[in-house]
């Protein structure tokens, strides 16, 4: 419980740390694999660990120092104030800002040491003229497209405009990379396609001298599922959390997830069979049961569509309880059989495991077990993807909604 709400989210970064060994571990071994089957030197890629979204609603400034211990060589992040706050939280490591900011925001960045991505000519040419104003090397990374058609320039273009960006003064691409729009589908063709695409142009680029140090395209599915991508640095952003970004991902490495959602009983009362609850009344109990009130709704990122949906765990006996009538925008309720003793100020969990499992080991086991992976309903853990899936919606957004309204308890800082 914090100081200022009933509810909260509890983040365990010893998970963040565990996910980021665990990654690491499984790069060294991969490479080493791929080495020996193919009878060449294959180095183990970096590890950036992407803390963007307010590191998915986690937090980015402990998020992103617990991944650093661990030996993340990289953080990712989306906005310049993302960038800005981890500089001055005093996060050291290379930061990465994945799309081009904003002009203006230039000097702030320079100043700060933060390495911008390039997706245009208009905006390497704007970058180029703060280096030459500057009389600094100003380093950046290319963002190619290669299929996904969101951001980068196109990828018959990029070999010209490297060679041509060569010859920029106080100027030097640190790195070039590419996103896939569908890696998270084990041998998917359209991954495959993009993957043959730009592994051409760096074989180009390598023949013409121009390669850069750091060349990238996996994120956390490519990683899990395409070692193929690995090229010099992954960028890992769900998996970092313990979520698994598909299901064919789920086999390939057991993660822990760092976050759980707790509240605390405002009220728990009796009410009678046919008593409706919530706006609406979608819900009516079929017999005498007592509801129970939490202090947190849609509003703090608990989707309103999965109303009358999703359990509620009870965390002194890890039982799940049924959520009932429509979530509110700061409330919820839930309803169990008359005869819990449930009283005003009991804890609940909404996502992950109740205090006695929530530590690294014992999550671990529940967020991989048999059960979980299928979205079977078990008591003793309920996974932030079986929220998702009642709200229609992906594990991503459920995260970086939580963010906002709840205070983060921070344990093993």
């Amino acid at each position: 419980m914090t100081s200022h709400r009933h509810a909260w989210l509890d983040i365990d970064l010893d998970a963040i740390r565990e996910n980021v060994t665990t990654f690491r571990r499984y790069l060294a071994d991969s490479a080493s694999q791929v080495a020996s089957a193919q009878r060449i030197v294959v180095r183990t890629p970096k590890f950036m660990a992407v803390a963007k979204a307010d590191a998915y609603g986690h937090g980015a400034p402990a998020v992103a120092q617990a991944a650093v211990q661990a030996g993340a060589d990289w953080v990712g992040v989306a906005t310049v104030d993302e960038a800005l706050e981890l500089r001055t939280a005093g996060i050291t490591v290379p930061i990465l800002l994945l799309s081009e900011p904003p002009e203006t925001a230039l000097p702030e960045l320079l100043e700060a040491n933060i390495t911008c991505t390039v997706a245009s000519i208009d905006f390497l040419q704007t970058l180029a003229g703060y280096g030459m104003l500057g009389q600094k090397e100003v380093v950046y990374h290319l963002k190619v497209d290669t299929g996904m058609n969101r951001i980068g320039v196109p990828a018959e273009q990029a070999v010209t405009i490297v060679r041509e960006a060569a010859n920029l003064q106080n100027m030097r691409m640190g790195g070039i990379f590419t996103h896939f729009a569908t890696a998270d589908v084990a041998g998917d063709w359209d991954a495959r396609q993009q993957f043959e695409t730009f592994q051409g142009i760096v074989r180009r680029l390598t023949d013409m001298n121009l390669r850069p140090q750091l060349v990238h395209a996996c994120n956390s599915a490519a990683t899990l599922l395409r070692p193929e991508a690995f090229f010099d640095m992954v960028r890992v952003g769900i998996s970092l959390y313990g979520i698994h970004p598909s299901d064919d991902t789920r086999n390939v490495l057991d993660l822990v997830p760092a976050l759980s959602v707790r509240a605390c009983a405002s009220l728990v009362k009796p009410v009678g069979m046919g008593d409706g609850v919530g706006y609406g009344f979608t819900w009516r109990a079929h017999r005498a049961m007592q509801v129970i009130t939490l202090p947190l709704g849609y509003a703090d990122g608990m989707p309103r569509l999965c109303s009358n949906k999703i359990d509620i765990l009870c965390d002194r006996t890890g039982k799940r309880i049924e959520q009932v009538g429509n979530i509110c925008m700061d409330q919820m309720m839930a309803a169990a059989n008359t005869s819990m003793d449930l009283e005003k100020g009991d804890e609940f969990v909404l996502i992950g495991a109740p205090r006695r499992s929530s530590d690294v080991v014992s999550v671990r086991k529940l967020a991989n077990a048999k059960g979980s992976r299928t979205l079977r309903k078990t008591d003793g853990y309920i996974s932030v993807d079986e929220v998702a899936q009642q709200a229609q919606t992906i594990s991503y957004e459920v995260l970086c909604g939580l963010g906002q309204r709840l205070e983060r308890v921070y344990r093993n800082v």
